[in-house]
């Protein structure tokens, strides 16, 4: 990591309570990007005190703010990353580095979680669901559709990736399959997250979800 400058998107929408642990952990060589998707909770604010990169996308929806992050970034290697303290960023450069150092294309991090009840089990097991429908549909062995990963900006831009709500990440992972990208995992600790999920918190956001990335499978 020595002299590398790595963008980190972090899509946001009213997570004051977690910005302080979050950027408060970054790693030297990481530029935290804020992407504010429309918080009521003064997160904007809190992040541009912590020093971090601050863009406003008014248009809902994680893949819009995704998108807006990664439409801002001008490092060679972009991450992606929850700013709800589920994931540590101190743990960035696992997934980074070999994007980096041209061993990978396209790194996810695989969550583990470390106590009981941190990945409620409806959320466990539709992730498992997707991630054995992805295998029939691309043909990479992969076991988690994780928010934490890395890949090179320019070819991320040249993926034309359309879903601009919960289906972004994985429509990332089956274009980048498609165009014969190498795909890696590596383990990274999952957290409890500060306050409440906006997806698997709340029945509409886990629907509106499970609808989402189906979609883009059909497609």
């Amino acid at each position: 990591m020595t002299g590398a400058v790595v963008d980190v998107v972090l899509p946001c929408l009213d997570e004051a309570a977690a910005l302080p642990w979050v950027l408060g952990r970054f790693p030297e060589g990481f530029r935290p990007i804020v992407v504010d998707n429309g918080s009521t909770d003064g997160s904007r604010e809190v992040a541009r005190s912590l020093g971090a990169v601050v863009i406003s996308e008014p248009r809902r929806g994680f893949g819009a703010a995704c998108h807006a992050g990664l439409s801002a970034a001008v490092a060679e290697v972009v991450c992606f990353c929850d700013c709800d303290a589920s994931l540590d960023p101190r743990q960035l450069p696992r997934v980074a580095v070999p994007v980096l150092d041209g061993s990978a294309d396209l790194v996810l991090g695989y969550r583990r979680p470390v106590a009981r009840g941190v990945w409620p089990l409806p959320g466990r097991l539709a992730n498992r669901e997707l991630v054995r429908r992805i295998r029939r549909r691309t043909g990479v062995r992969v076991r988690d559709l994780g928010p934490m990963r890395a890949a090179r900006r320019v070819d991320l831009v040249a993926l034309e990736l359309a879903d601009r709500r919960c289906g972004y990440a994985l429509e990332m992972l089956v274009r980048a399959a498609d165009a014969g990208w190498r795909v890696r995992e590596v383990e990274v600790d999952y957290l409890p997250r500060i306050g409440r999920s906006k997806v698997t918190g709340t029945l509409r956001g886990f629907r509106q979800a499970v609808q989402d990335m189906s979609a883009v499978l059909t497609r």
